[in-house]
């Protein structure tokens, strides 16, 4: 007998729904084609355990399984169940008449439980677009798949649940999740705010003017300054999350298997933070079956880098790309998948080895020359790149003291939360852009062009810093962001002076 099972093959963060055809005949052996990976062929034996345990018989006859279309790779034990369920109804142990109506995924433990698996979100999402009535997961995968609107989602403990849910005998209740009323209620609890910064007030308004345009960042300053302190309170002034950027991050993580058992959406900005031991691969993603990597993970947050010096130079050197594309492509042999990167990069690092450079009590120690090279490990195109380049130096204990309650994140975001619905007005025309970060040269020459005070004073900071025509272009897109926060329909020569203030590391004689 003939029957169908439906599955799906993730690629990226989309998925690709994979037919699996089961037959069973006269003779002996089990055969499974159409290009499944080690993990896929294993299966038989977990199956075989899954199915006596629960009372049911592996067919002693001929079995073959084909998993269409045979050449995309099929990978991980997520097939488990969709075999399991096809060899049942092709044997006649369970009736096929309703299986062309769901789609399966889950891995069977030997005793026939079912065990999460990733990248249910974007398979709920192509099994609501093929057509499927309903998706049939894990118990653990049941909140996350749910969140797609109309598709029913079941989720399942045992294969025996399944089989007699498919088979007419059991029924499964139907995972209700209200995505809006979460994801809208669970948005503004955070664990940290920015009124637990004391001081630190021209670093606070940079965090500021970063937040409010997309902009890239790096803080410079001694030990205990506060720059991880400041980074880690970021993601409270960031605007809300939107459904479609939810979805989109939740995607990722799905597929990197990071979400949790019992979370539905993700609902705020992502904060990732890498060691500086990381690898390349481990940065932008891939591996022999690509995985999406930090880059991707911080899709839509922040990727913050403590210690930039300490990361291998090829690390960084990698990130240029995908700051200045927003996406990351990886290509293999048989393969290429294209995962989203567009995340805020912020940095801090120590001014020196010994990281007192510049600072106002205690001396630098340092040889002569040895901060300049210590910067150097640094590259100029990757420095170019960040918009936003601010020192920290520490906070006296008048203001460490102090009794007065700092401004709260939830104030500083209103300004944030503004100043972005200026500029998603202002590039309304643009498919896909939505900050000042995101401008070409096409865009600065129409939004952001300065008076002629401000083309003078630019002209000068050009001259004396001999800043890149790159550079030239992140001054232009913080001083457009600065005027939006202060609610200025043009750029005064007051926003770019502080802008330029920003190029911090390009001030001659920095390091020297």
């Amino acid at each position: 007998m003939l029957v169908k099972t439906y599955a799906a093959a993730v690629q990226g963060i989309s998925a690709t729904v994979v037919t699996i055809e089961v037959n069973c005949s006269k003779g002996i052996k089990f055969f499974l084609v159409g290009l499944p990976d080690v993990a896929v062929k294993e299966s038989h034996e977990r199956i075989i355990s899954a199915l006596q345990i629960h009372g049911y018989k592996f067919p002693g006859n001929r079995v073959v399984v084909n998993m269409a279309p045979a050449d995309i790779r099929k990978e991980g034990a997520a097939y488990d169940l969709p075999l399991a369920i096809g060899i049942l109804a092709a044997s006649g142990q369970i009736d096929a008449s309703r299986l062309e109506h769901f789609m399966l995924m889950g891995e069977l433990s030997l005793d026939g439980t079912l065990q999460p698996v990733r990248g249910v979100l974007p398979i709920a999402v192509k099994a609501r677009e093929a057509g499927f009535r309903g998706f049939i997961v894990p118990q653990q995968n049941a909140r996350e798949a749910a969140v797609v609107d109309g598709l029913e989602v079941y989720g399942a403990a045992t294969i025996k649940e399944v089989a007699e849910f498919i088979g007419g005998s059991a029924a499964l209740a139907p995972v209700t999740v209200h995505a809006r009323d979460e994801f809208y209620a669970r948005q503004q609890q955070f664990e940290c705010d920015f009124s637990d910064v004391r001081g630190q007030e021209n670093v606070k308004r940079a965090l500021e003017v970063a937040a409010a345009g997309g902009h890239n960042l790096l803080m410079v300053g001694a030990p205990g300054s506060g720059k991880s302190m400041l980074a880690k309170r970021l993601p409270t002034i960031l605007p809300p999350f939107t459904l479609q950027e939810s979805l989109e991050t939740t995607k990722i993580h799905s597929v990197a298997g990071r979400i949790t058992g019992g979370t539905s959406l993700m609902v705020r900005h992502p904060f990732r933070s890498p060691h500086h031991t990381i690898s390349n691969v481990a940065m932008v993603g891939g591996g022999s079956y690509p995985q999406p990597g930090e880059i991707s993970l911080a899709h839509n947050g922040v990727l913050y880098l403590d210690e930039l010096p300490e990361f291998n130079r090829n690390v960084l050197e990698v990130m240029r790309q995908p700051l200045e594309d927003r996406k990351i492509t990886i290509s293999r042999t048989r393969s290429t998948v294209e995962y989203p990167a567009g995340f805020m990069l912020v940095a801090s690092m120590n001014p020196c080895p010994c990281g007192y450079y510049n600072h106002p009590d205690r001396p630098c120690v340092c040889t002569p020359g040895a901060v300049q090279k210590y910067m150097n490990r640094i590259s100029g195109p990757l420095l170019d790149r960040i918009d936003i380049q601010v020192e920290i130096v520490p906070v006296p204990f008048e203001k460490i003291s102090a009794s007065a309650p700092a401004e709260s994140s939830a104030s500083v975001r209103e300004r944030v939360i503004r100043a972005r619905e200026v500029q998603e007005a202002r590039f309304r025309e643009y498919d896909g852009m939505y900050c000042n970060a995101q401008m070409e040269p096409k865009q600065l020459r129409r939004f952001a062009v300065p008076d002629a005070t401000g083309l003078a004073l630019l002209k000068n900071a050009m001259s004396r810093l001999n800043l890149s025509a790159r550079a030239y272009d992140r001054i232009l897109k913080v001083s457009r962001t600065i005027a939006d926060l202060a609610g200025s329909p043009g750029i005064a020569s007051e926003h770019l002076a502080e802008a330029i203030n920003y190029r911090n590391l390009d001030r001659e004689g920095w390091g020297s």
